[in-house]
């Protein structure tokens, strides 16, 4: 049993799961807050399809999270030499790099999805206020911070992080 945990719990394998995680959650978010953006705006593009721009740019703000995942995982996997020679990773090595996914990883994930009910809410505004879309954009970028924050944050550990 302990020659499987061994061979799973490498320090390689922790940081390709945590670059995984990054992935996944903010993914997620994202998906979630884009869907829930995209409802209200085909809600108002059904009476208005004039406003098709104005709504798209409120739609993609919440994609911005996953894509900031996906940056981390890139950082990573470059790390760790997976595009070229693969860097031998202590399990503490690998575990740091783990941790170091997690902050725009669950972040990635909580601020898209308010990302997505703040650019939701900011569909409503330009369906009665069309002329207010800074207002609505300004409001969900604000939610975005954290996430760049938390990007920031996991990045610094990835860099500063010594392997090989």
């Amino acid at each position: 049993m302990s020659e499987i945990i061994n061979a799973v719990f490498t320090g390689q394998n922790l940081a390709i799961f945590g670059a995984a995680l990054a992935v996944a959650l903010s993914g997620w978010g994202s998906a979630k807050g884009v869907g829930l953006v995209g409802q209200a705006a085909d809600g108002l593009l059904s009476e208005d399809p004039n406003k098709f721009g104005k709504t798209l740019v409120l739609t993609a703000l919440p994609a911005t999270q996953g894509i900031y995942g996906l940056i981390t995982a890139f950082m990573i996997i470059i790390k760790i030499g997976l595009f070229g020679t693969p860097v031998e990773l202590t399990v503490t090595q690998g575990a740091v790099l783990f941790f170091a996914c997690l902050p725009i990883g669950l972040v990635g994930l909580g601020s898209a999805i308010h990302q997505g009910k703040v650019a939701a809410a900011g569909v409503s505004l330009i369906a009665k206020k069309e002329g207010e879309l800074g207002k609505a954009i300004t409001n969900a970028a604000m939610v975005e911070t954290y996430a760049i924050f938390a990007l920031l944050v996991s990045l610094l550990i990835i860099i500063l992080t010594k392997v090989g």
